[in-house]
């Protein structure tokens, strides 16, 4: 498939696919490879056919897979320094790193990433502005509040996967111990609906056309809320940008690139 999908968002497991006519990759790999491998044939793709594994930061629910992928089947996988360490550490083998620096663009096949900080309680957290052809797509969840960096790295998109992961009240109302609050909340946690709302009245211009709401709490948000958040802000705005759901368990809306990735 030419084109890009969320296979899972969440805090289950996260894997993104993005692929081109030359090459294919996963964004973060925080499923089992079974599960991995059964979800990319919903999309026609064969996990054989995964070139590399690009690594958002080393939590589980981003790196689950990798000891299968990376290590048994031998896929490179992309992560900065401190990032791959974390990656040892974690699962005890170590893959086929291919080691990138934050804040430095990269180039793997047809692809074009740039790297970029973000503020999560992760060791060296990052999105990504990915270039393929004339199009650009952002890549930032896991963060707790939006940096004029991150504002920067995201302009003129043609594709957004951005996160949107609480709302406020639920948060607060939810009967989780209040150290799982703060860490929601803070500035090293993730962004919520308005906060995604925020900064996406930022981020739009007349190239935008889809975004996908991302790493939605099951526990403190609602789908409809998320989406209904950003919709209206897009009416008053006068923008005319699809929206929907990276959903957990099942694949997401598939972005199919035509010629202008080429």
């Amino acid at each position: 498939m030419k084109g890009f999908c969320p296979l899972a968002s969440g805090s289950k497991g996260n894997s993104l696919y993005l692929g081109t006519a030359h090459t294919k990759v996963l964004i973060d790999a925080g499923l089992s490879a079974r599960m991995l491998k059964t979800k990319l044939e919903e999309i026609d793709v064969d996990i054989s056919d995964i070139d590399a594994i690009i690594i958002t930061h080393e939590h589980s629910d981003h790196i689950r897979g990798l000891a299968q992928l990376g290590c048994k089947m031998g896929i490179p996988v992309f992560a900065n320094s401190d990032t791959a360490r974390a990656i040892y550490e974690s699962i005890g083998t170590a893959p086929k790193f291919k080691i990138f620096s934050t804040g430095e663009k990269f180039e793997f096949g047809d692809l074009e990433f740039d790297p970029f900080s973000i503020q999560h309680d992760a060791i060296d957290p990052v999105g990504f502005a990915i270039r393929t052809g004339s199009l650009k797509l952002g890549v930032c969840a896991d963060l707790g509040f939006a940096t004029t960096l991150v504002e920067n790295k995201l302009q003129d998109c043609d594709y957004l996967y951005l996160e949107a992961n609480h709302q406020v009240e639920m948060v607060h109302a939810c009967p989780r111990p209040a150290v799982y609050k703060q860490r929601v909340l803070g500035r090293l946690g993730h962004l919520s609906n308005i906060q995604a709302k925020d900064l996406l009245i930022k981020l739009l211009h007349p190239k935008l056309k889809h975004i996908h709401l991302a790493h939605l709490s099951s526990e403190c948000n609602v789908p409809e809320l998320a989406e209904k958040t950003i919709l209206d802000m897009l009416k008053e705005q006068n923008a005319n940008v699809e929206v929907s759901i990276a959903h957990q368990d099942i694949i997401s809306k598939n972005i199919i690139f035509e010629g202008d990735a080429d």
